[in-house]
């Protein structure tokens, strides 16, 4: 039997091995003249200037690739996926031709809407800024060069990849789509991980066996979602794995966060000021600049100076606490909103102007914490061909279990207080620095 989805160009020279592009490592990447198309419109070429990781690249120099690498990358994997999936009767019966050029065109696009810092800044939920899939409409929209790309090139709609990005209707087919791009074992997770391990230098996201994955890969029970095959039950795991440790060890290094915490205070103080609608549009340097200038003469202004300047000043960490050594601090901190974190980092500021006797400026001391949503849990099933049953991953993996099941986010993400370099000595030889933390944040409840 053919293959359903032999006709797609892109996975046809995915197959047949022409018309491609290389990305890091040793990717080769279809490039059909309707994805060229695509990637060199206006919209898609600003993620060029907009890197991956952000402030990950103080910490781990190599870690400076982009979106846009990454959105190959991303577009890859979905036609790896087809490729499986479509030997899958129930899937093909699902999904036709056209959809699965929509998932392709929605897996280039789906970083479409991300603008310089997109997560951090999200992280904040601050009033008056959309999610980045949200922010996507816009580019997306009649005027747009990418709108009239895709009717031209592709006879699809815009609104049928929004409707992937930002969900709007609601059937066993639209989850079954989105749940490849946006799920436990999507394609997103699957390029970023390795990706970014890549580009760190570290071994930590890159090692679990992706092939054996992908090859496992089918339809889940309710006919909405994907499955894995139990010969990729191990290859999970380890993607589990891979996932707590670079939040671990990358994301969420405690100097990777001292970097974002002074960015995500300073924003916190100067985002009425900007025309959001014309800043989310800039290049990361472009952003940068503004930033900058709106910093000048405030007291923001060595915190963006501390992270942008040519001479780096990262405020050190004098305290940290975690769910499991320090679950009183954590739970009375993590998951707050980020006006609540200013407000008792001002008032730890306050005292410990008292205790040094000198003045210590409210923005010296950083609170930061685990913003108030949670990472998704690592929820799959995995089908037993020998059983001929659908079982959750976690019910017969204690490794998924421990690592994706049981608040994932209280084992990688802490709780921490950052002070500018000129008092963080002596904010650590305090011995009842904690106590001093806890009123201030009592304080303000």
């Amino acid at each position: 039997m053919n293959h359903p989805y032999v006709e797609i160009p892109e996975l046809s020279n995915l197959q047949s091995g022409s018309g491609l592009v290389r990305i890091p490592h040793q990717q080769d990447v279809p490039f059909t003249p309707r994805i060229r198309a695509l990637v060199d419109t206006t919209e898609f070429r600003r993620l060029s200037h907009i890197t991956q990781l952000g402030f990950t690249a103080l910490v781990y120099p190599g870690a400076t690739h982009t979106r846009f690498e990454h959105a190959l990358g991303v577009y890859k994997n979905a036609l790896q996926y087809l490729w499986q999936l479509g030997k899958d009767t129930r899937f093909a019966a699902t999904i036709d031709v056209h959809a699965a050029e929509v998932l392709i065109v929605a897996a280039l696009l789906h970083d479409l809407g991300h603008w310089p810092f997109c997560h951090l800044i999200e992280d904040m939920s601050l009033e008056g800024i959309p999610r980045h899939e949200s922010f996507a409409r816009e580019f997306l929209s009649d005027g747009h060069e990418l709108a009239a790309v895709l009717r031209s090139e592709w006879g699809i709609e815009p609104d049928e990849v929004l409707d992937i990005l930002v969900p709007r209707s609601d059937t066993a087919e639209m989850r079954l789509v989105r749940s490849i791009l946006s799920g436990p074992i999507d394609i997103d997770k699957m390029d970023y991980l390795d990706r970014d391990s890549l580009h760190a230098g570290v071994p930590y996201g890159r090692n679990f066996d992706k092939n054996r994955l992908i090859h496992s890969l089918m339809v889940n029970e309710a006919g909405d979602g994907l499955a894995i095959g139990s010969k990729g039950k191990t290859a999970a795991e380890l993607m589990v794995f891979a996932r707590y440790v670079m939040f671990s060890e990358v994301y969420w290094h405690h100097a990777v966060r001292s970097a974002s915490t002074m960015f995500a205070r300073a924003f916190y103080h100067l985002y009425q000021q900007l025309d959001l609608s014309e800043y989310f549009k800039l290049t990361e340097a472009d952003s940068i600049s503004v930033l900058r200038e709106q910093a000048k003469g405030t007291l923001c202004e060595r915190l963006v100076e501390g992270i942008f300047s040519t001479k780096r000043t990262l405020y050190k960490r004098v305290a940290e606490f975690s769910f499991y050594e320090s679950s009183d601090v954590f739970e009375l901190i993590a998951h707050q909103p980020v006006a609540s974190l200013v407000q008792w980092s001002e008032n730890l500021a306050q005292r410990l102007s008292h205790r040094f006797n000198q003045q210590v400026a409210s923005t010296d001391i950083l609170i930061d914490a685990p913003p108030t949503h949670r990472e998704v849990e690592f929820n799959v099933e995995i089908y037993s061909a020998r059983d001929m049953k659908y079982q959750p991953l976690h019910v017969v993996s204690p490794v998924v279990d421990t690592l994706a099941q049981k608040q994932f986010d209280d084992f990688v993400k802490r709780v921490r207080v950052f002070a500018h370099p000129n008092i963080a000595p002596q904010c650590s030889e305090m011995q009842d620095f904690q106590k001093l933390l806890v009123q201030s944040v009592k304080d303000s409840l």
